[in-house]
């Protein structure tokens, strides 16, 4: 049985912008190497006893940073790795949100399988499987960090949580981000979920009302009436 740190790479110049999904050559960015740096100075003092990483780049490029502050290999899970979207990788979220099935996507996530890709159900499966794999690998109460992607920590969330599937969009998991999921005998535990390093919140400024242009003339006029 294990604790289990579901970590999302950092950013990259696809997020919010592309979908990447399985290309090659995706690294992360400047802002993605310090949030990689952040975590292993988060982690580094943590009773990390195993590392495992989805093979895409970004993934690997976020754990190598704790790899080394634990002096700990990178274990290559393919299980872990993000949703082959098929024909859909390297679309702009602009042609996304304009395709007939993104409706069903965000509505009706367990009926859609992506054209030359895998469907949400099949992610799902392959995803618990590594997970459980890890799990069954793992001593009692040990800890372990796995690197992986938005869509399929949320799709393990989900499942592990009884969430439906077609409601797993509601989960918010962003860059560089950190759940702990406990797997013990009983229930999974959601210990915490998309803990973000070093956040700071920002209030918002409330909006200025726009001055008004009087005209001394007229107000006079209004006055006599």
């Amino acid at each position: 049985m294990a604790s289990i740190l579901l970590i999302r790479h950092g950013e990259n110049d696809f997020v919010g912008k592309r979908l990447a999904g399985h290309l090659p050559g995706v690294h992360l960015n400047e802002k993605g190497r310090k949030q990689a740096e952040l975590i292993a100075d988060t982690l580094q003092n943590a009773p990390i006893k195993a590392i495992y990483s989805s093979p895409l780049e970004r993934a690997v490029e976020t754990a190598q940073s704790l790899a080394t502050a634990l002096n700990l290999p990178i274990n290559f899970l393919p299980g872990l790795a993000e949703i082959n979207y098929g024909t859909w990788q390297g679309k702009t979220t602009r042609q996304l949100h304009h395709m007939k099935a993104w409706k069903t996507v965000m509505e009706k996530a367990s009926e859609m399988r992506f054209p030359q890709g895998e469907s949400f159900v099949e992610a799902q499966e392959r995803l618990v499987n590594a997970v459980e794999e890890i799990k069954h690998a793992s001593e009692k109460n040990d800890l372990v960090a796995c690197f992986s992607h938005c869509d399929s920590i949320r799709l393990l969330l989900a499942h592990y949580l009884d969430i439906p599937l077609d409601e797993f969009h509601r989960l918010n998991i962003d860059t560089a981000s950190i759940s702990l999921l406990h797997l013990g005998e009983g229930r999974p535990a959601l210990q915490f979920m998309n803990f973000l390093i070093g956040l700071e919140w920002k209030f918002p400024q409330p909006a200025k009302k726009p001055r008004m242009k009087t005209n001394p003339s007229r107000i006079n006029r209004e006055d006599g009436q």
